[in-house]
Order: structure tokens, then C-alpha cells, then sequence
């Protein structure tokens, strides 16, 4: 009665969330779970802590201990790796042509940005075999037009003279992934070095033409154009005149003054250009200003031989 009564007293008092007395001793098998559980807690804890290389090392080791290795087995053969470097001397092209655009992988596009930054006025030459009559050519980079390599120091990349420079114009003919190939390169080059580029056979010399001769041939062009409107407008002018003068036949006064004053106003008012006749086509044509930058062009005409 007693012990009853005991019991029926705990389970009034016991709290809804109290755990209720062990009364015997737990199992072996539920001791071992426990353990690998905090031990599996431990070990994810650890390998999260570590990156991503020292976790990959661990796995190999871990590999090796328990299935028998070599680590010479788990090194990766860099036979076949390439730099960008080598993309570009696989891929690159001295002149880039429609149909090289053709079939782009992502290799081509990089060797063809990097030919887009080359500045292709000038070039930079490879004399050393020039007694085999072999030459070398390439196009400047940005550090080489910034310090006027090619242009106002010798073209020679071994060379680095300023002085007696002359402009060269070659026929550059070369083999490019199993095709032949032409193209038409200027170079500066200094007296030695052009002794060099001449040693077999002589090359084509670029001149710059005195400043007369530029504006001789630039005055003779408009002079041709004048002669074959004067031609023009004399017969239009006569066939005008005569009918002017059977019009106004009846006051020979009035139609000198008249004459008198076409003619002073044509010297005063009318261009070079233009004639009598000239006034009765049209509007007087308009004159073209020249753009800035055809201004820059005509001022570094004789920079760019």
C-alpha cells in the first residue's frame, strides 16, 4: 500500500517535460552510436575548416593509407597546359582577311584582339639573316609608338639609331599556317641597316615630295576643271549675246551701258571660276571647308614616309 501510494505520488508531482528514471543501464550498441556520432560531428567540422586543396590532399593521403599508392600516380600531366602566349603564336596572323574570320573559336578571338591593339603604320624588322636574303617582320606595340621605335629610331629591333633614317617600302612575301602569302610593308631604317635590307637586291625608297610640288599638283587639278567650264560657258555666253542684241537692237546706247555694266559687275562680283553664262545654270556651287580631320592628315603627310 505503501509503495503505491509512493508511485502514484511521483507521477503527480513528475513535470510533463521531465525525463522519466532510467532504471537500467543503457546498451553497449547505443553507447558505440554515440560515440561515432560525435566523432562524425568532429571530423565535418574539421574538414570544413580546411580548404579546398588541403581537403583534396587529405582524400589522396587518406587513399594511399588505406588502398596502397604511389603519389607519383596522382600528379597531373601538364604535357598538353598552354599559356595564353601560346594561344597567340598558334592563332596569330600578320594580316587578318575575311576569310580567317570564319569558324571563330574562342583561341582565334583572343590572337585577334590582341592584332586589333598592334599599330600597323610601321614595322619592326629582324635583320640578323639578311645574307640568306630572309627577313623578319612584325608590327609595333603601344610602349614601342610611345617611344618612336620604328619611326624616329631605326626599325631594326637590334638597332637604335636616330639619324639618316630613310623609309622603305618592301614586298613582304612569308608562309602563314601552310598558305602562302603577300603584303606591302613600309620600315624606317637607318644607313647600315638599309645596307642590310638592299644587300641582294635594291627595295623601293619612300620620298617625301617637297611642299611646291604638293601644291602644284593640287592647283593643277582645279586648273583643268576651269579651262573645261570656260570652254563651256564661252559658246553659252555668245549664243546669249546674240540674242540679246536682236532684243534690244532698237537702243544701241542702252545696250552698251548695259554690256558696260555686265562686265563690271562680273569683275567685281563674279569668282574666278565662274563666267557669264555660269549665272544662268544654277546657284553658285557652294564651296567645301575641309574637316579637322583632313586638316591632320595634310599636316602629318610628310611625318607618316
Amino acid at each position: 500500500m505503501c509503495t503505491f501510494y509512493r508511485k502514484h505520488e511521483e507521477e503527480i508531482l513528475q513535470k510533463p517535460f521531465q525525463k522519466g528514471r532510467h532504471s537500467k543501464v543503457a546498451h553497449r550498441s547505443s553507447h558505440s552510436n554515440e560515440v561515432d556520432r560525435e566523432e562524425a560531428r568532429n571530423r565535418r567540422a574539421h574538414l570544413i575548416s580546411m580548404n579546398a586543396f588541403e581537403r583534396h590532399k587529405k582524400f589522396v593521403g587518406d587513399y594511399i593509407l588505406y588502398y596502397g599508392g604511389q603519389m607519383v600516380d596522382f600528379k597531373r600531366s601538364a604535357a598538353k597546359d598552354k599559356t595564353d602566349l601560346d594561344v597567340l603564336r598558334e592563332n596569330h596572323r600578320f594580316l587578318w582577311r575575311d576569310e580567317d574570320e570564319e569558324d571563330m573559336t574562342w583561341e582565334k578571338e583572343l590572337a585577334r584582339k590582341y592584332y586589333d591593339k598592334l599599330f600597323k603604320e610601321y614595322c619592326i624588322a629582324d635583320l640578323s639573316r639578311y645574307k640568306e636574303n630572309k627577313f623578319g617582320f612584325r608590327w609595333r606595340t603601344e610602349n614601342e609608338v610611345v617611344s618612336g621605335k620604328g619611326q624616329f629610331q631605326c626599325g631594326n629591333k637590334r638597332c637604335e639609331k636616330e639619324e639618316g633614317l630613310k623609309s622603305w617600302e618592301v614586298n613582304f612575301a612569308y608562309v602563314e599556317h601552310g598558305e602562302k602569302r603577300n603584303a606591302l610593308v613600309k620600315l624606317r631604317l637607318c644607313p647600315e641597316c638599309s645596307f642590310k635590307l638592299n644587300y641582294h637586291h635594291k627595295r623601293k625608297e619612300v620620298k617625301a615630295k617637297p611642299k611646291t610640288k604638293m601644291l602644284l599638283d593640287q592647283n593643277q587639278k582645279p586648273a583643268k576643271a576651269k579651262t573645261k567650264k570656260k570652254k563651256r560657258s564661252s559658246s553659252h555666253s555668245k549664243k546669249y549675246k546674240h540674242k540679246k542684241h536682236r532684243d534690244r537692237s532698237t537702243s544701241s546706247s542702252s545696250s552698251e551701258e548695259l554690256q558696260n555694266s555686265d562686265r563690271d559687275s562680273d569683275a567685281g562680283d563674279e569668282p574666278e571660276d565662274q563666267s557669264e553664262g555660269d549665272h544662268w545654270r544654277g546657284p553658285a556651287p557652294a564651296v567645301e571647308e575641309k574637316s579637322r580631320e583632313e586638316e591632320f592628315d595634310e599636316y602629318f603627310e610628310d611625318m607618316f614616309l
